[in-house]
């Protein structure tokens, strides 16, 4: 009997943190996405904050079914975010792209990050009402990392306005339906 209570209570502590496990894993691939951009391994690092991706849409599926939403939880999705689709897919193309534009490269490069922190510091203070205010920066950083596929095709100065444009709509007041 002491044992099945002792393997109860095992599995009901590895299920509240489910939800915040799924989430070290996103800010664990944006990571792995920052020290692959560092090495040039480039296809690596767009395919790391792919799966940081996958990993951020599914920690909130856990936390619901499991009834796991926490404030923990949601300032620990923020910090990962801003790992896995601010830091990372704005290293990955400054180091591609930006970095041919010296300072104002890494002004744009800045802005991109500044402003995606602000648009989830403004996400963690306002109430849940079924809208995201602004474009999600994982939405932002999901764009930004498709555009490696384009850097054959377009003129690298395309990037510094697709940086500014995806800040802007970060910290832009539209709102879009959560699904």
């Amino acid at each position: 009997m002491f044992l099945l209570n002792a393997m109860y209570q095992t599995v009901k502590k590895l299920k509240s943190h489910a939800a915040n496990m799924v989430t070290i894993g996103n800010l664990a691939f944006g990571g792995a996405a920052i020290m692959a951009t560092m090495n040039e391994n480039y296809t690596f690092s767009v395919l790391f904050i792919f799966i940081a991706g996958l990993l951020d849409r599914f920690d909130g599926i856990v936390a619901r079914k499991f009834h796991l939403e926490s404030e923990l939880g949601k300032q620990l999705d923020s910090m990962s975010d801003i790992i896995s689709f601010g830091i990372a897919p704005a290293l990955l193309m400054y180091s591609l792209v930006l970095q041919e534009f010296s300072v104002t490269g890494m002004i744009i490069t800045v802005i991109y990050i500044a402003c995606g922190a602000f648009r989830l510091a403004r996400f963690n203070i306002s109430e849940p009402n079924g809208f995201f205010t602004g474009l999600p920066i994982t939405v932002a950083g999901v764009i930004l990392t498709l555009s490696y596929f384009a850097i054959e095709y377009i003129p690298s100065v395309s990037y510094m306005f697709l940086f500014i444009i995806l800040a802007l709509l970060m910290i832009s007041t539209f709102t879009l339906r959560k699904v």
